[in-house]
């Protein structure tokens, strides 16, 4: 039985950092008490489970494609996430995600850091994951994808200058 999203909105406040850490498949292998209060999680209930289990349904597939892939080229991401909590309540945030490697350059694990959402940055990202949402409904995220990348460009971007476009949404 699945969690049912609500409209209940829980607050991240100015000073709040929130950091996990994860490996090679995503699994959340760290996170601090922060974390935790805001998913609603005990550490029990979320170590060890994919950071998935906080994907709330408002949130487009193709973001999290470009995430993983950008990840997985070894570069960083930013991007602003919806994430649901454990009463179905969600919270929104920029997370930077970076990829942490050994003194041998091996992979170590995903680190990610994440701060409250800016009201600037959520009146240009909802109504955009609406539109991403509606699309990918139809036509998959082949569908969504043409949106994303005019969005950005529309907005003197690209995918590949993402990271800078939603820091700047998130400064404004």
């Amino acid at each position: 039985m699945g969690i049912t999203a609500t409209d209940v909105e829980h607050p991240v406040t100015k000073v709040d950092i929130i950091v996990s850490k994860g490996n090679d498949k995503g699994d959340i292998t760290y996170a601090n008490p922060i974390f935790f209060k805001l998913s609603g999680y005990t550490q029990a209930e979320l170590l060890e489970q994919p950071h998935s289990i906080l994907r709330h349904p408002d949130m487009p597939k193709i973001i999290f494609k470009y995430l993983w892939k950008t990840l997985q080229s070894g570069n960083d991401v930013k991007a602003f996430v919806k994430n649901m909590t454990k009463d179905g309540g969600f919270y929104w945030v920029l997370a930077h995600v970076r990829v942490a490697t050994n003194p041998d350059k091996s992979f170590r694990n995903y680190v990610s850091t994440r701060k409250g959402m800016s009201a600037s940055a959520r009146t240009v990202i909802e109504p955009l994951y609406t539109e991403l949402l509606t699309a990918e409904s139809t036509g998959g995220m082949e569908a969504s994808l043409p949106i994303l990348e005019a969005f950005l460009a529309n907005n003197g971007a690209s995918l590949a200058t993402f990271n800078d476009t939603m820091q700047n949404m998130q400064n404004t």
